[in-house]
């Protein structure tokens, strides 16, 4: 997703016309796209789907909406401390690009960036960065605006993720928003997923080899009750959240 911002330079009575995330903020972290949640685990293993014959549950039931994911805007997704307001331009960006992550994960948690070269704070100017959710890597592309002239007070530019992040809580619990009881759904129940890895970067437009299911009681070869199950699958660039499709 391409996230525009506003800042303005490094000016010693400068500020941040819009935040991004930086140091080690988050004591509790919190996604996604979209992203999210339930019973977190941390080790991933990779694809699985329900035995439709044998009725058997996945790792991971999903019970209920998962506490750890939060709204977008709630304060326990801020990275703090924040920059002092005459920080160098890149530790600006650095904090904003955490804080962009962490607010698309929705689940607090340890954020770094890292912008090697720098940010080139000069009209259209790209540089590159990445920025670390609980271990899993997000390499960022950061442009200035062509409009962008030396001196100027703010200083406007975008910042794009090159992956998408997936989050085992955030998922988790949009899984559940979609097929749970607080869905509005009465033909499915007993909710489960595979285990996810408590967060992993995934390349755009594929599948993440992990799977959920329900049961349906119009499920199974008869249509007398059966498991559904549904592939996660990682959106187009511009998606901060997995879909649920249909296993064939």
């Amino acid at each position: 997703m391409r996230h525009t911002k506003l800042l303005i330079p490094l000016l010693a009575a400068g500020l941040l016309t819009a935040g991004c995330g930086s140091d080690d903020a988050d004591s509790s972290t919190g996604a996604s796209s979209g992203s999210g949640k339930r019973s977190s685990s941390s080790s991933g293993k990779s694809g699985g789907s329900g035995d439709q014959a044998s009725g058997k549950d996945l790792a991971v039931a999903i019970t209920g909406p998962q506490k750890e994911v939060l709204e977008s805007g709630d304060k326990g997704l801020e990275v703090t401390p924040e920059p002092a307001r005459d920080a160098p331009f890149t530790e600006q960006i650095e904090h904003k690009l955490r804080e962009d992550v962490i607010r698309d994960a929705r689940v607090p948690g340890k954020t770094e960036a890292n912008c090697p070269d720098g940010v080139t704070q000069k009209a259209s100017a790209v540089s590159k960065c990445t920025v670390t959710y609980e271990g899993a890597e997000i390499p960022y592309t950061v442009t200035i605006s062509d409009s962008y002239r030396e001196g100027s007070f703010i200083t406007s530019y975008t910042a794009e993720p090159q992956k998408m992040l997936l989050v085992a809580k955030a998922t988790y619990n949009q899984f559940n928003e979609s097929y749970g009881a607080e869905s509005g759904r009465s033909d499915a129940s007993k909710l489960s997923c595979d285990e996810i890895p408590t967060a992993k970067a995934f390349d755009f437009d594929s599948d993440s080899g992990y799977t959920c299911q329900y049961w349906s009681e119009y499920g199974g070869e008869d249509g007398d009750g059966g498991f559904k199950t549904l592939k996660i699958a990682i959106g187009k660039a511009g998606y901060n959240a997995p879909s649920f499709e249909e296993a064939e």
